[in-house]
């Protein structure tokens, strides 16, 4: 039967009496629950996804005794947190359908196709010592509207678990399992139904005469994605596979890993043609990597052999190719996508950093009813389809979650459909660069003092300065700016003030010319230039997305912010903290 929501607001214990240990509870981050492994016991696994699973019973998503489909990445510790999800499955009455290690957005497709929840163990991009838990709806991904349910759920099942004794409770003064089932024998519908989503929407000659270097480190979906491009045409060689797991972060591809890259290049067309795209994903495949391999006859003295598109500028090429008049991207986005959009009067919806902020404005365009062909995407590169879309050969079901598959196959068939390389037609996009980088392990309440000293208090997200010194309130898309009144108006002189000590004339830093606080602070220079400081919403991280006419410039603008020990973050970290 279903799981029954308990009618009472339990009093959460703050530690069950039989363990030996004190638990730390899992926390939502930008998408799903993350933390590191010794944190992740089978317990708290068991708690958090049962308690999900009643909140979802609570409201109608899922019946008594449906199934609940279950995958992981390659993580050591994934398959044991997948056990422990399967027993709280069964524990809640519901039937547990075991994917196998295949993509996030295999298993949300399928979980979406059959009207169940599904479980996602993957810690993404990640290191190895941190894992997490993704669950996703039977229409699609939990939202930040779900999450304070889920939050009282878990406080409930917490409170009943800690309630146990030594003798009662199913899990160990370790906090592990005592006995726990096998997880059910592999089930490949999943993955199936994902390998059919592209075979029969793209021309399955469509890649011929194209060879495409597959970079398979450690990706749940290196098999599957070498698959899907030779069912199309391509000639695919790999690389680079590891049994250990190696974190790939799209949004922070260093020169060493593109040197890697670089060494894949030389080293395939060594023994055979010339390649023309390495290709790869993050860890759960949901994120892609694309690289352009440019002819060694046309590198330039100290140039690379390979050419990287950041996610933000990939996802303009796929819009374009699946014809989309409607789009919603995070705030961290490189500006050319605004620029490009606004050129093909695309619609386009700004949101906080996240796929279930992108998932709502998704929901909300369609809702609008102005348009028909809906996407989104993130930075990271992610690609979601938030309405059916009809391509030449087949219908492209929506797929309302992050997916790396669309965004290499649209950009390897928009530039062999235009008989161009794949640097041609990246060639064509507005002159914006881009560039993020990070500092890891910063501590996450620094992060939240830095914020809170550089944001004001208020609905407003953006202003924009005049040379005046008046401050104009930009917070709504479309409509006309409007003078601040005099008290706000000085509150964000003042925050523009104190980034002015930080972001300096010395620095290369021009006037600051408005300020976005919709998710992080980003801020916009007069010469153009952009820089967003953002804590990560799943790691101890400290963000910076950077924007400028330039690469080298892009690049100068993170290294100021990141460097050590003197860069622009730590001087922000020991002047507020």
């Amino acid at each position: 039967m279903a799981c029954a929501i308990a009618n009472a607001e339990p009093q959460v214990e703050p530690m069950a009496p039989f363990l030996n240990y004190t638990p730390v509870p899992l926390a939502f981050g930008t998408s799903g629950l993350r933390g590191l492994v010794k944190d992740i016991t089978d317990l708290e696994a068991y708690i958090n996804v049962k308690a999900t699973l009643r909140y979802l019973s609570s409201i109608g998503d899922i019946g008594a005794g449906r199934p609940v489909v279950v995958a992981g990445d390659l993580r050591p510790s994934t398959d044991r947190i997948m056990r422990a999800c399967a027993q709280a499955m069964i524990d809640c009455g519901c039937q547990v359908e075991n994917a196998g290690k295949i993509p996030t957005p295999a298993l949300v497709f399928h979980a979406i196709s059959s009207g169940c929840a599904g479980v996602m163990v993957t810690g993404s991009h990640i290191p190895f010592d941190r894992n997490g838990i993704k669950i996703n709806k039977s229409v699609g991904e939990i939202l930040k509207s779900d999450e304070a349910g889920i939050i009282r759920e878990v406080e409930r099942v917490r409170a009943e678990e800690y309630s146990r004794t030594a003798t009662t409770s199913a899990f160990d003064a370790a906090g592990m399992l005592k006995s726990s089932a096998e997880l059910p024998p592999l089930d490949r519908a999943a993955e199936e139904g994902y390998v059919r989503r592209y075979l029969s929407t793209f021309d399955s000659r469509g890649l011929s005469g194209l060879r495409v270097l597959v970079y398979q480190h450690s990706a749940v979906g290196r098999d599957i994605l070498a698959r899907i491009l030779r069912a199309l045409g391509a000639e695919v060689v790999t690389a680079g596979r590891s049994e250990t797991f190696i974190p790939i972060d799209t949004e922070n591809i260093t020169d060493e890993q593109l040197d890697r890259l670089e060494h894949f290049a030389v080293d395939a067309e060594a023994r055979g043609e010339p390649l023309q795209a390495i290709v790869s994903t993050d860890g759960d495949s949901d994120r892609p990597l694309v690289t352009a391999v440019i002819p060694a006859a046309e590198i330039k003295p100290g140039g690379r052999r390979v050419r990287f598109l950041p996610g933000d500028l990939l996802g303009i090429v796929v819009a374009e190719y699946v014809r989309a008049d409607a789009a919603a991207v995070p705030i961290s986005a490189n500006d050319a996508v605004e620029r490009r959009l606004g050129e093909r009067k695309i619609l386009l919806a700004k949101t906080k950093i996240g796929s279930p902020y992108v998932v709502s404005a998704l929901d909300e365009l369609c809702a609008a009813g102005k348009a028909q062909r809906i996407v989104g995407w993130e930075a990271n590169g992610g690609f979601l389809t938030g309405s059916d879309i009809a391509l030449d050969n087949s219908t492209l079901a929506a797929l309302p979650t992050r997916d790396s598959t669309l965004p290499i196959l649209a950009n390897l068939f928009a530039a062999a459909e235009q008989k161009l390389s794949l640097t041609a037609l990246w060639d064509r996009l507005p002159a914006r660069f881009g560039r993020a980088g990070l500092i890891d392990n910063f501590s996450v309440a620094a992060s939240q003092v830095i914020l809170g000293k550089l944001i004001p208090a208020g609905d407003v997200v953006e202003v924009e300065f005049d040379g005046a010194g008046r401050v104009f309130d930009r917070s709504r898309a479309g409509a006309m700016p409007t003078p601040l009144a005099a008290a706000p108006a000085e509150e964000w002189r003042q925050r523009r003030a104190s980034l002015k000590h930080f972001f300096t004339a010395a620095r290369g830093f021009d006037e600051i010319a408005g300020i976005n606080v919709l998710d992080g602070v980003r801020i916009h220079f007069n010469n153009g230039d952009v820089a967003h400081i953002r804590p990560s919403g799943n790691a101890p991280q400290l963000r910076i997305y950077a924007n400028s006419d330039s690469q080298a410039r892009a690049d100068e603008i993170v290294e100021l912010v990141v460097c050590e020990p003197d860069g622009i973050l730590r001087r922000l970290e020991r002047a507020f903290t």
